[in-house]
């Protein structure tokens, strides 16, 4: 008995079944959609997610961050310091650092306002001179404003104007507490 190789599959007559011996052609599968809505939706978050990114980023480069100063004296009042009094005490700070900015104003130190008479003040680190602020105090902290700096410098012996800035993050905010000389 010599059985033979690479003939035709056995395949009894009369199929019981009915039909293909291997199941015929199978469903067709689903047809998947495209990658088009999904590419689509990622993109438009994206978009979304970068316009409020820029727009965070630009509004905190504007003047929300509002210094104040006393209604008390005048800083916002205040011009330009044009020369010095022969009467006034020499400097007593330190020369200022780097920067002018008040952020970095210490007690001892002076600055004077640049801004527009009443407008916001502008106020810098300056030498102590004729119409110049000394600053007694820096109280670092969060404020929530004219009030609360009123309240804070009215504690300090000799002030004769305050200053604050309060920014969105409380840990930036800071009272100067400060004498016009």
């Amino acid at each position: 008995m010599n059985p033979t190789y690479g003939g035709q599959p056995y395949r009894p007559e009369g199929d019981p079944y009915g039909g293909d011996p291997y199941g015929g052609d199978p469903a067709p599968a689903p047809r998947r959609r495209g990658r088009g809505p999904l590419i689509a939706v990622l993109a438009v978050v994206l978009l979304l997610v970068v316009a409020g990114g820029a727009f965070w980023f630009l509004r905190g480069q504007g003047d929300d961050a509002a210094p104040v100063a006393a209604p008390s004296g005048s800083a916002v009042a205040g011009e330009p310091s044009t020369g010095t009094d022969a009467a006034e005490p020499a400097p007593s700070a330190a020369a200022p650092e780097s920067s002018a900015d008040p952020r970095f104003a210490k007690v001892g130190q002076c600055v004077r306002n640049e801004g527009a008479a009443g407008g916001k003040p502008k106020l810098v680190i300056s030498g102590c001179a004729a119409k110049s602020y000394e600053v007694l105090s820096r109280i670092d902290g969060a404020t929530s404003g004219e009030r609360d700096a009123e309240a804070k410098c009215g504690k300090v012996e000799g002030y004769t104007n305050w200053y604050f800035f309060d920014s969105e993050l409380d840990t930036l905010d800071f009272v100067l507490c400060l004498k016009q000389r």
